[in-house]
């Protein structure tokens, strides 16, 4: 075999779960469940990560707690502990650095490697013994040309695997599944597709572009069909990973019905991002506002700002701009703001 460049992708598997389990050896082989402060009776907190053996009764991320308890009665319910996840996440990455690959830290459980081998099979496999060994901890590897295919790849991977999706296969892999298995496709944009009669990866791929850019825009609507053909960045790169914005959000234990309630609150959210973003050097663009209402619909409105600023009273301002564009808001459950930072290359 002749060496080439490969993209890797590392994913810990069910990670704050694992880290629970290897703390707790006496919950291996027991359905475990992270979330909030671990009690599944506290109204309105959800599932941060499920163990495999939760999965099985219809567990996931994002379920709300409450629905775990009664999916999986005798499921181990704990706190989230974010302290502890960093520092196994940040024992996991030293780890990948010892080899001869370049670590771009994708998240708290996930990073992309750059490689250059004749077999990364076997450094996959190299990887993952490294890891288990060090921490107790599984991981599934994607192997690909890019990134897109790279974590596609470690789905099918899971748990504890290793796969390889590449331009010569993606077709004969890819080709007859839904739109939703590609990343960075997501329910709403899957069913805008299928209105168009693009139920499958092959089915987008063959799509006209000029259709996509009048129904999706110039930019997102080729991209989309740029996703299907298997596409995307090769570059790994070892350089910090740098925020683009910051958000934070409220869920209430009742609903708010009190308009001046609600602005008190996303003024004090927007007002603490305005701090961090200060602290952080970095100055906001844009400010978006986040709304749930019951029983479960979420929406957002953005506010841009007129100029790039950490001035709390302008992002704050901006925050109610923002608010003031939903129209009849009541029984409010979570209310969130974020704000878009500057890019530093502009500054």
């Amino acid at each position: 075999m002749s060496t080439r460049a490969w993209v890797l992708h590392l994913d810990l598997d069910e990670f704050m779960a694992a880290v629970e389990i290897a703390r707790h050896p006496e919950l291996r082989g027991r359905p475990v469940v992270v979330g909030g402060s671990g009690d599944p009776a506290q109204p309105r907190t959800v599932v941060a990560t499920a163990s495999y053996e939760a999965r099985e009764y219809g567990v996931h991320s994002g379920l709300p707690m409450r629905t775990a308890a009664r999916r999986c009665p005798e499921a181990v319910f704990l706190p989230a502990d974010l302290p502890a996840y960093e520092a196994v996440s940040a024992r996991v990455m030293a780890i990948l650095r010892d080899f001869p690959v370049v670590v771009e830290v994708w998240g708290i459980d996930e990073a992309f490697l750059g490689a250059d081998t004749d077999d990364p099979e076997a450094l996959a496999r190299a990887i993952q013994r490294a890891v288990a060994d060090r921490t107790g901890l599984a991981c599934s590897v994607g192997i690909g040309d890019n990134k897109h295919q790279a974590k596609i790849a470690t789905g099918f991977g899971k748990p504890a695997g290793v796969f390889r999706l590449t331009t010569a296969t993606w077709a004969a892999v890819m080709g007859d599944r839904p739109t939703g298995a590609l990343w960075g496709i997501g329910a709403k944009t899957q069913r805008k597709l299928a209105a168009l009669g693009l139920r499958t990866v092959d089915q987008l791929a063959r799509a006209d572009p000029g259709d996509l850019a009048a129904r999706f825009g110039p930019t997102n609507g080729p991209w989309l069909r740029y996703l299907a053909l298997g596409r995307g960045e090769t570059t790994v790169t070892a350089a910090p990973w740098v925020p683009r914005g910051h958000s934070h959000e409220t869920t209430f234990t009742r609903d708010l019905t009190d308009r001046p309630e609600m602005e008190r609150h996303l003024t004090a959210l927007a007002g603490r991002l305005a701090r961090e973003a200060a602290e952080e050097g970095r100055r906001a663009v844009r400010v978006t506002v986040k709304v749930r209402v019951a029983p479960f619909i979420t929406r957002t409105r953005q506010f841009t700002l007129p100029a790039a600023t950490t001035d709390p009273a302008a992002i704050e301002r901006a925050a109610l701009t923002a608010f003031d564009r939903f129209e009849d808001v009541h029984q409010v459950r979570l209310l969130g703001v974020a704000i878009t930072y500057e890019p530093l290359r502009d500054r």
